[in-house]
């Protein structure tokens, strides 16, 4: 994969993908986008990637989208262009943008949120599985601000911090720091500034070390439950539960349960 607005690596079993456009706090072009759905694609696809952290270089996490690039360009204003305005709308039939896949896919992610994630930068944050601040971290859905609706946040948002909070957060626009943030369970922990990579990468490892197909079952089974009629979602439980139960990796963990030693887990 050749990026040139994202950086990606794979370590130890973890994809790090790195938004790289410090200079504009990480604004989102349309190149960004696109960079950022074919990067979350290649982790999914990729059988050595068992956790994904998203973070942001620079002093920002993400201040949403590059209103000059996106909205505002030269040749096509959207304000003004019809046929710019339907292309524009056609791209949002996957309302949350480039980071949509975040909330398909069923390997685990993890927003490292080291500075201001505003906007579809607060967004992009909620679509990972779990968010770890910098004490320098600030959140705010600032959408309406501009006229506009927030993408994922009016979903995902009330699932996360509850209703009032969310109503709270959508319709003021008010920017939240990283301690307000955790109070209201928005995100996992806050840790010091220089200690947040570490932090995330130790999160990501504890997850990768139990074994993938359990781990992605898992998510799904909460992303489901979330959607579903218990009598539904009870009938997919038995199912996952029993192919669990017949993969390679469940006999092992229960030989080294007994055998007391750390498991080796192959996805199998």
């Amino acid at each position: 994969m050749d990026f040139k607005e994202i950086l990606y690596e794979v370590k130890e079993g973890v994809a790090v993908i790195t938004l790289n456009r410090p200079e504009r706090m990480n604004a989102l072009t349309v190149r960004t986008h696109n960079e950022l759905e074919e990067a979350i694609d290649g982790a999914e696809k990729d059988d050595a990637v068992r956790a994904i952290v998203l973070t942001g270089a620079g002093k920002g996490f993400c201040s949403g989208d590059d209103v000059q690039d996106i909205f505002l360009s030269p040749e096509d204003k959207i304000a003004q262009n019809k046929d710019f305005r339907l292309q524009f709308l056609q791209r949002k039939k996957h309302f949350m943008g480039g980071a949509h896949r975040l909330v398909e896919i069923n390997k685990p992610s993890i927003a490292a949120v080291n500075g201001a994630a505003v906007g579809y930068g607060c967004d992009m944050s909620l679509m990972c599985n779990m968010r770890i601040a910098s004490d320098k971290a600030r959140f705010g859905e600032v959408f309406l601000r501009v006229g506009l609706l927030p993408d994922a946040a009016m979903i995902l948002l009330p699932r996360i911090i509850g209703t009032a909070k969310a109503y709270e957060m959508i319709l003021t626009t008010d920017i939240i720091d990283a301690q307000e943030a955790e109070r209201i369970g928005l995100v996992n922990k806050v840790v010091p500034h220089d200690q947040l990579m570490s932090a995330a990468l130790e999160m990501a490892h504890k997850i990768t070390s139990k074994p993938p197909i359990s781990v992605q079952l898992a998510i799904e089974g909460v992303r489901r439950g979330l959607n579903m009629p218990m009598p539904d979602y009870m009938e997919w439980h038995a199912q996952a539960f029993m192919y669990c139960a017949e993969t390679e990796d469940h006999i092992e963990g229960s030989k080294a349960f007994l055998e007391k030693r750390a498991p080796v887990f192959k996805g199998k």
